[in-house]
């Protein structure tokens, strides 16, 4: 199988596995939801049907699109290693993003998240950047969904008596 047709199918099953295995325990519906108002659950599930949808056209652009004899990938100059380091360690940071956001909750579990997603791409210059854009990135994503839109983010244990 050619790596454009795997890299989609595995793009899809990816958010294949978000829409029918994450969102229906992690987004409570609330019992009664007024005519005029969206479930909680459409903007995630939205999301997951897009990638799916853009993950399949990208495997079929794979079978479809024209053959490129074996010419190398352009990297950064990292070697193979660094890059499966690379991806374990994003594979970790999603996996620890869902044990401890039970414990201290979305919001922070998102700033850590973005941050080490951030720090793994290799930008270490900018660092008041960074700040902004871990911290500020998610409380606006937050602000927005909650306030705009009435969607409801898990609290955690220990960020409860805080209010977020």
């Amino acid at each position: 199988m050619a790596k454009p047709v795997f890299r989609g199918l595995l793009v899809a099953a990816f958010f294949a596995l978000t829409l029918f295995v994450l969102i229906p325990p992690f987004v409570p519906r609330p019992a009664f939801i007024p005519g005029f108002a969206p479930p909680p659950d459409m903007w995630p599930r939205t999301v997951c049907i897009t990638g799916i949808a853009l993950g399949l056209i990208s495997a079929l652009a794979g079978v479809l699109g024209p053959r490129i004899a074996d010419e190398p990938v352009d990297t950064d100059g990292s070697s193979r290693a660094r890059m499966i380091a690379r991806f374990i360690g994003v594979v970790a940071c999603f996996a620890m993003f869902l044990i401890v956001v039970p414990y201290v909750g979305f919001l922070v579990g998102t700033i850590a998240l973005t941050l080490a997603a951030i720090l793994m791409t290799g930008e270490r210059g900018r660092w008041l950047w960074t700040l902004l854009l871990a911290v500020g990135g998610p409380i606006l994503i937050l602000l927005f969904f909650h306030s705009v839109l009435g969607t409801q983010f898990p609290k955690g244990l220990l960020s409860k008596p805080f209010g977020f």
